[in-house]
């Protein structure tokens, strides 16, 4: 696992979904899931924490442990990506709804939901997991993506896809929204 980590992490650095130490990934085990450290690099973590579904949550787990806690309760989904993709950002920050032009967009992220709610908050862990139980990947408001896979390379796809159609959104000049 520790090696899917690493190079799921690079990727997400290398394709500027996530900058510095923002961002967190995990993957769903028995009773649980380990997810990436607070403050770590996802371009090369070194260590994560194990957070059980219910109780006490260990220190050192990432800020955003409620939402994916929130998510696998909500779902099927065996790991979850949070980046902080600038483009899918910008686009959360003037719509409700985000509906990719580009093919691949349509393909793997016809709708893209917008959620609110305070970093880290249980609020934000309550709409991000009723989203991610209909739709495979959101943005919340200023603040970043959460993809739901079968695995962490799943979850890339569609934070790499869903961050490619914003961008498209954003050189054709238009955003189309329900």
């Amino acid at each position: 696992m520790q090696d899917e980590f690493e190079r799921v992490g690079k990727r997400l650095f290398v394709e500027r979904l996530v900058g510095a130490s923002f961002g967190n990934m995990s993957v769903r085990m028995d009773n649980g899931f380990s997810i990436t450290r607070n403050g770590s690099y996802l371009d090369c973590p070194d260590s994560r924490v194990f957070v059980p579904m219910s109780g006490e949550v260990p220190p050192g787990a990432s800020s955003e442990y409620r939402v994916h806690r929130a998510v696998y309760h909500a779902t099927d989904c065996k790991a979850i990506i949070h980046a902080h993709p600038p483009y899918a950002i910008a686009c959360s920050l003037r719509y409700d709804q985000i509906v990719p032009v580009d093919s691949e967009g349509l393909m793997f992220t016809p709708l893209i939901p917008v959620v609110d709610g305070a970093c880290g908050s249980e609020e934000l862990a309550s709409r991000v997991a009723c989203s991610l139980a209909a739709h495979s990947i959101v943005v919340a408001r200023g603040h970043g993506t959460f993809a739901a896979g079968i695995s962490l390379d799943a979850a890339y796809l569609l934070t790499s896809a869903a961050e490619h159609s914003c961008q498209i959104l954003y050189l054709a000049g238009t955003t189309r929204t329900r």
